[in-house]
């Protein structure tokens, strides 16, 4: 017998005897999985698509891969998910990256950044450019496989108690806002604060903050902000689309058959997709809702947009200057996105425009 094959022989004898050869056999026929979400279940929409993640993922294994979903804090910490991942505590997770922007700012890339790309724009980027690949170098760095799973489109502008006219009329609020379009909101005059989402209408209510940004009409009328802080702005220019994310942790996913990962691609595509159906669908009949029970919806003014456009742009300078992945994915990015926002002007927004002043 060759010595090659000697050897190949020997060391799968050792692999059978130590047991570990059952285990990955059974590993592949019937696996279980835990997925660790930042959401609290009471947000059916953006928890939820862990959920119909999971779901699918049972369905197309016909049962043998199972997946249980596990909200904020169940298992870990809402923002510690990513840390969970990385020391191979968890299987997989369910969040918004841009909650990890003081990990790193290029974690917000994928997820949103002030006057960033709208949802279809953003999953273009993701499939069909440099989007996935540029973000799984990034996420190499954690031990982490990332799939875009979820989006909610643009976002409102949030909830204030007072309106907001000018530039000026920023400086000086408390804002419950986090991440990068805090620091943009620093630059306007503005205090960010970082306050749970469990947290933010007591906050209101009790005057500890002047506004809150969160998501849009579905989920903000559950949360019943509009009792407490009447004036409702949009849009919400740091969040042009919010992308959620699958993130894997790299030696789990490294051990799953090509057929079951294959179902993760699949799923969490699924997911993607259905996501933002939901809050398309969900979205117009809270709107009316919200109007219906006092909230008066304003947009904000374009001297308030420019000048945090131009902030968002400083931010946005110092970042190239200061961190080199965030200056590598950023640059794609936004070539993409000029690319993007010329197609959209002759087709979907004209259209859209048009569409808006018809009666139907």
């Amino acid at each position: 017998m060759e010595r090659r094959a000697m050897l190949k022989l020997t060391g799968l004898a050792g692999i059978v005897a130590s047991g570990m050869a059952p285990a990955v056999v059974k590993a592949q026929e019937n696996l279980r999985w835990r997925l660790a979400s930042s959401f609290p279940k009471h947000l059916d929409t953006i928890y939820g698509g862990g959920e119909v993640f999971a779901q699918k993922v049972r369905e197309l294994s016909d049962g043998k891969f199972n997946i249980s979903v596990h909200a904020g804090g169940e298992l870990m910490p809402a923002m510690g998910v990513v840390d969970a991942l990385e020391q191979n505590s968890v299987e997989a997770a369910h969040t918004a990256p841009y909650y990890f922007f003081g990990k790193n700012e290029a974690f917000a890339l994928s997820c949103a950044i002030p006057f960033g790309m709208n949802s279809r724009q953003l999953t273009a980027w993701m499939y069909h450019g440099n989007g996935l690949k540029l973000t799984r170098d990034f996420y190499a760095n954690y031990n982490i496989v990332n799939f875009p799973c979820g989006n909610s489109g643009v976002q409102m502008g949030g909830w204030f108690r007072k309106q907001i006219n000018t530039p000026e009329d920023i400086r000086g609020l408390k804002i419950r806002i986090g991440g990068l379009p805090g620091k943009v909101i620093e630059k306007l005059g503005g205090i960010p604060q970082n306050i749970a989402g469990g947290e933010v209408y007591q906050a209101l209510e009790k005057g500890v903050i002047d506004a809150a940004e969160w998501v849009g009409p579905y989920d903000d009328l559950r949360l019943g902000f509009h009792k407490v802080a009447p004036y409702y702005y949009y849009p919400g220019w740091w969040e042009g689309s919010v992308g959620l994310d699958l993130l894997v942790n790299k030696k789990a996913y490294d051990g799953l058959s090509q057929h079951y990962k294959d179902i993760v691609s699949a799923a969490s595509t699924y997911a993607h997709l259905d996501m933002q159906a939901k809050y398309d669908a969900r979205n117009p009949g809270a709107l009316k809702e919200l109007v219906g029970q006092g909230a008066k919806v304003l947009p904000f003014s374009k001297e308030v947009l420019d000048a945090s456009f131009k902030a968002s742009e400083e931010l946005y300078a110092e970042l190239n200057a200061s961190n080199p992945q965030w200056r590598t994915i950023y640059a794609d990015y936004r070539a993409f996105q000029k690319d993007e926002l010329l197609w959209f002007r002759f087709a979907e927004a004209r259209f859209d425009q048009y569409m808006q002043t018809v009666s139907l």
